[in-house]
């Protein structure tokens, strides 16, 4: 119930905010699912979801369905999902329940699947991010660490002792890993050469600079670090050096509320990018906090994500994905969205401009324009 309300308190806010600024619809027939729907002027496009290998071919391209067949779950690459990135046209999936992750490889068209072995092995991996060389950091709860592979996808080391932290993710910043701690309700900053902890962020509690169960991370523009601050249905934001700089959201069913909020990314211009795993919807808020937009929706349908947890920001594969937006749709940047139950494993949306459309009046309530 308190999901249709919110959807619905949502849906109104867009209209109001954006029935100002349509122009004329595209004559362009389609199907395509757009946030917030035609005719107000749209900026996020459902572009299509990755799940199991055949994901990797288009309908037109020849005999998909002869190769593969009528698909089921037993043939998507991963099957409960949670980190996400994208890295030198592939995007990077960890399976929590297939112990490993999945690699969608956009320009070869082909799948793989990295377990690891030995030293490597993983238990239960949760998240991933990808340093500017390739080399891949996973963290791993099953574990109690974070494990380094390199751009081969071999593995290369382990930080920590095994079960002394609950790792859900962890973001690298120069020569610093920042690991969100969920046993210990805090971030821990260590040394990227050598593991050690260098200093912490946080401690348990409600107040302002305290967490409570923190999640997913994210670096700004401004180089601040953003965090999921879970259970506390908050982001909080802090310097790189821990001093807290202030918060967004609370729990509610309303615009700029939250029930369970996990993956957060934040783009280049600033704005703030919340996946909620109870309202299964993403939350887009400006940097002063307003909230501008959300998009998808639970369901079974393509572009419905069931229980999402992360999201990332990819500005390197749009020649990749333009195929697959309305002609007259051009896209900015992509949003990857992960799924740990429904049909959609990993929903790819962008983010763009529809032309004929007005985009004078900025969303968000600031009068500039995009």
């Amino acid at each position: 119930m308190l999901k249709k309300i919110f959807v619905g308190l949502i849906s109104v806010f867009v209209l109001l905010q954006l029935g100002g600024c349509a122009g004329t619809p595209s004559t362009t027939e389609t199907k395509a699912r757009f946030y917030p729907p035609l005719p107000n002027s749209p900026r996020i496009q459902h572009l299509v979801d990755f799940s199991s290998p055949s994901d990797l071919l288009k309908d037109n391209d020849g005999f998909k369905s002869f190769i593969f067949g009528k698909e089921t779950s037993e043939d998507h690459l991963i099957q409960k999902p949670y980190g996400t990135a994208v890295h030198d046209g592939k995007i990077y999936v960890v399976d929590s329940r297939g112990s490993g992750y999945g690699i969608f490889d956009l320009k070869q068209r082909r799948t793989d699947f990295i377990q690891g072995f030995a030293g490597g092995h993983m238990k239960k991996p949760i998240n991933i991010t990808i340093d500017t060389d390739g080399t891949k950091y996973i963290t791993d709860i099953g574990r109690g660490q974070i494990l380094e592979f390199n751009k081969d996808n071999k593995f290369v080391k382990a930080y920590g002792k095994s079960g002394e932290l609950k790792p859900v993710d962890v973001l690298v910043v120069d020569n610093k890993l920042f690991v969100t701690d969920l046993y210990k309700h805090e971030i821990k900053v260590l040394d990227k050469k050598t593991g050690n902890i260098l200093y912490t962020i946080g401690k348990a509690g409600s107040k302002d600079g305290e967490l409570f169960q923190p999640t997913n991370t994210a670096l700004g523009p401004d180089k601040n670090l953003y965090v999921s601050d879970t259970g506390n249905f908050r982001i909080q934001r802090f310097t790189l050096d821990g001093k807290f700089v202030r918060t967004y959201g609370k729990v509610g069913d309303s615009l700029g509320h939250f029930a369970r909020p996990k993956g957060v990314t934040v783009d280049s211009e600033g704005h703030i990018y919340v996946v909620d795993a109870a309202f299964e919807n993403v939350q887009i808020m400006n940097s002063d906090g307003t909230p501008m937009l959300f998009f998808a929706e639970a369901g079974s349908e393509p572009g419905n994500i069931n229980l999402p947890t992360d999201i990332s920001i990819d500005y390197n594969n749009l020649e990749y994905f333009q195929s697959y937006a309305d002609p007259d749709f051009k896209l900015e940047y992509i949003l990857v969205v992960a799924s740990q139950f429904g049909v959609n494993k990993v929903s790819v949306f962008g983010f763009g401009k529809m032309e004929g459309f007005d985009y004078s009046i900025l969303q968000d309530g600031n009068q500039e324009n995009k």
